[in-house]
């Protein structure tokens, strides 16, 4: 039996079903540019440290660059017997160079190979998402600021509560994007530590220079302790939590524009590019991408608590079960990803019913508490007076058939004779919007000035990008 490239003490042929529960080659094989990329750096600074010779790392380095067009153009299909990713790379490296191939492992366990790769992934896609999340926010801001005169109805418990106005609310989701975003750059920052060089789990007796292949790599500095390096998948895990986050915020905009577009709504139309009909109902108009949109937040919540349930138990340092770790991570990311794009397109390309949105307001008595407001402030009663007194002009405003709007100065006076004509102008409902001009209100001018300061605010991270 022909020996495996890392099974020294195994005599026997593994059983078939041990291969098929081993195998994580067809999922890790993404990996393959950054387990390149961290093997041209190893070997690098093997040669830098006199571990291996300049003929070795040439014949290497350019090895590796035949492996990634190998695999790049389809000549090395990586759907054979290895069992991962790392070994099969190492194994065609081998046989493309020969004995070279086999020094490249000195000082290096699969154990920091694979810590190592993961975290490249993951910090790479912590960038690539939140730069999908600004991109995203650009789109909603350019929505807000079309609309941030369009009266809607401002909603609690699903219930009409205030009038607020279209862009507003708009900017309501930009705020969560912002953490989002935040959340994923911060993420990047505090992981960016490379593992390389750890080895097993203690460091190795060989003279390695790890903060060379950690600069080369783009990290910061190696991390601290080789021990917890070989078995840390918090970055992972937060990964994880930041995406389960971000589809949390983008299922709840689904939501919205799954409720807007229907018959009884009627405040937005969703393109045709973002719908689609029924098997058996000609005039149906589905909101599919919002409603898979929401769905799909359930498999990113699975992912995160599928890894901690992996995690929760491991003693020091790497365990078998660690191999669990990635085929969660790549689905987030590629949901996350996917599903970015998509909204943004989705939120660029649908129309707005200004006119539906400022009908609606004409319903469920949106201003009464402007009315309330007014009695403390006009006439000097207590809140609770006022909130009462109020509560008695919308019993009325239901009998008539009317919303608290469209009362006339001499129904309002019919309920109590302290209330005047001018109490009137404080029940039109864009009075009311606009009279919400407290910093971080509805009011247009307050909108306005939000969008201002995201607008600043986006300008400032995409300088930081352009820096780094």
């Amino acid at each position: 039996m022909a020996k495996k490239i890392a099974s020294a003490r195994i005599d026997t042929e593994s059983s078939q079903l041990l291969k098929e529960l081993n195998n994580s080659l067809p999922f890790d094989r993404v990996l393959y540019k950054e387990d390149i990329e961290g093997s041209k750096a190893h070997a690098y600074m093997l040669k830098e440290q006199g571990i291996i010779s300049a003929d070795d790392y040439d014949r290497i380095r350019s090895g590796l660059d035949t492996v990634l067009e190998e695999i790049e153009s389809g000549k090395f299909s990586l759907d054979g017997d290895d069992e991962d990713i790392h070994m099969a790379i190492e194994r065609r490296l081998t046989e493309i160079v020969g004995d070279a191939g086999k020094r490249l492992h000195t000082a290096r366990s699969r154990n920091d190979q694979v810590a190592l790769d993961f975290r490249l992934f993951v910090l790479r896609h912590d960038e690539e998402i939140a730069n999908l999340v600004l991109d995203l926010i650009e789109s909603l801001i350019e929505v807000a600021e079309k609309n941030s005169s369009v009266l809607m109805p401002g909603m609690t418990h699903l219930q009409h509560a205030q009038p607020i106005n279209f862009g507003y609310h708009m900017m309501a989701y930009v705020s969560m994007f912002m953490r989002d975003y935040e959340r994923f750059i911060e993420s990047k920052e505090r992981n960016n530590f490379s593992p390389l060089g750890c080895a097993a789990l203690a460091g190795t007796p060989h003279p390695v220079d790890r903060r060379l292949t950690s600069s080369m790599l783009g990290f910061k500095a190696p991390t601290l302790n080789c021990l917890d390096s070989v078995s840390d998948r918090d970055f992972a895990l937060e990964i994880l939590f930041n995406i389960a986050t971000l589809m949390m915020h983008i299922s709840r905009l689904s939501e919205e524009f799954i409720l807007w577009s229907t018959s009884e709504f009627g405040f937005i139309r969703l393109s045709d590019k973002h719908a689609t009909g029924s098997s058996i109902m000609p005039q149906k108009k589905n909101p599919d991408v919002p409603e898979l949109l929401r769905g799909k937040t359930g498999r990113t919540y699975g992912n995160l608590m599928s890894l901690f349930t992996v995690m929760k138990g491991l003693p020091l340092a790497y365990n078998k079960d660690t191999q669990e770790d990635k085929e969660g991570v790549f689905d987030s990311v590629r949901t996350a990803e996917l599903s970015l794009r998509v909204l943004k397109e989705m939120v660029e390309e649908m129309e707005v019913n200004k006119e539906a949105m400022e009908r609606a307001c004409n319903k469920g008595h949106l201003s009464a508490t402007d009315l309330a407001d007014y009695l403390v402030k006009n006439i000097g009663l207590p809140f609770r007076d006022a909130y009462h007194i109020v509560g008695n002009v919308v019993n009325y405003a239901e009998e008539l058939g009317k919303d608290i709007s469209q009362l006339t100065p001499q129904e309002l006076k019919s309920v109590d004779s302290r209330i005047d004509e001018s109490a009137c102008k404080v029940l039109d409902n864009r009075k009311s919007m606009d009279a919400r001009d407290s910093e971080g209100g509805t009011s247009t001018r307050r909108t306005l000035e939000q969008i201002d300061a995201v607008k600043r605010w986006l300008n400032r991270q995409k300088n930081a990008r352009k820096r780094e």
